[in-house]
């Protein structure tokens, strides 16, 4: 029996941890298939408060799971298959065995949304990436298609150049949605070149990328983009399927929460990505986190007839 399961080991997750072993609950965490999540794979993170030079993502994330065990949380590297929130303790299903916990924090976060496209399955691994700080190394010296006009695009077509010999950045727009200060440096870059109000109907190859077949909004005309590498960055979508039936999710799958965290389940508590569907970022899901682990602390408390200490720090 566990007093409180953390499922997601990104920086809502370790927070919640953090918070948690704080307050002597000994936390569980369970990672998922991608310790630290999607703030692990960027290559540079410069946005979060007290590293004024910015610090590497996994760096940062390494760093909180670090401070979480350090306050008795236990971080297990393995996946949630399936949870039965309809009874209590909550039963916590994973691939190792069976868990059961007084209360959980969801911080699953989100995956990259793809492009559905035909031969982007049949590519995965073999030029279609979603991650450029993992996969960047392998396109050394040759040109690169990114999608999207977002800040991870942006971001991640700036660290492409440091690798490839050009990076095509493909936007069904006619302007970037991502930070000013992204564009700018994007747009001061020789090796990016952007091509506007287009998408990617399919990706080319023949063992491997050799393209991308274009097709422009405005005009309807379609082209042919060489390439030797895709690298998708077009939205996130959250990773819930596991909780379809079990807990209130918004259409777009998307866990409803309150200001405090709480969702549709009393005791079970959301954070980070996986309930944000707006603006998903580190110091977002820090904040989350740490509301979601006080709320939790909160209910066990109330649950075992005992006094909930007020927080201030």
């Amino acid at each position: 029996m566990e007093n409180l399961i953390i499922i997601g080991g990104g920086p809502a997750g370790l927070t919640a941890a953090i918070y948690a072993g704080r307050a002597q609950l000994a936390p569980l965490v369970i990672a998922g298939p991608a310790p630290g999540g999607q703030a692990a794979l960027t290559e540079r993170i410069e946005n979060y408060p007290g590293f004024p030079e910015g610090i590497g993502g996994r760096e940062l994330t390494q760093l909180m799971q670090q401070q979480a065990e350090r306050f008795g949380a236990r971080v297990e590297m393995d996946e949630v298959t399936e949870v039965n929130l309809s009874v209590h303790p909550f039963k916590v299903t994973t691939y190792r065995g069976e868990h059961e916990a007084k209360a959980l924090v969801i911080a699953t976060g989100a995956s990259p949304r793809k492009l559905s496209v035909p031969g982007e399955e049949e590519f995965a691994g073999r030029g279609v990436s979603y991650c450029a700080t993992c996969d960047g190394f392998f396109f050394k010296g040759r040109e690169v298609v990114v999608v999207g006009g977002g800040d991870a695009a942006l971001e991640e077509a700036l660290f492409l150049t440091r690798l490839a010999s050009k990076v095509h950045v493909v936007h069904r727009r006619d302007r970037l949605r991502a930070a000013r200060i992204l564009q700018e440096r994007a747009f001061a870059n020789e090796k990016i070149e952007f091509v506007w109000d287009s998408v990617v109907v399919e990706i080319l190859g023949d063992g491997s990328v050799s393209g991308v077949r274009l097709k422009n909004l405005r005009t309807g005309r379609e082209s042919v983009l060489k390439a030797d590498g895709v690298f998708v960055y077009i939205g996130t979508a959250p990773n819930t399927q596991f909780l379809r039936g079990q807990l209130e999710l918004d259409e777009r799958g998307y866990i409803v929460t309150d200001r405090r965290c709480h969702t549709s389940v009393p005791g079970v508590f959301a954070a980070g990505d996986v309930q944000e569907p707006v603006l998903r970022q580190v110091a977002t899901a820090v904040g989350s986190g740490a509301m979601a682990a006080m709320e939790a602390e909160k209910f066990i408390a109330e649950l075992e007839g005992r006094a909930y200490p007020e927080r201030t720090e």
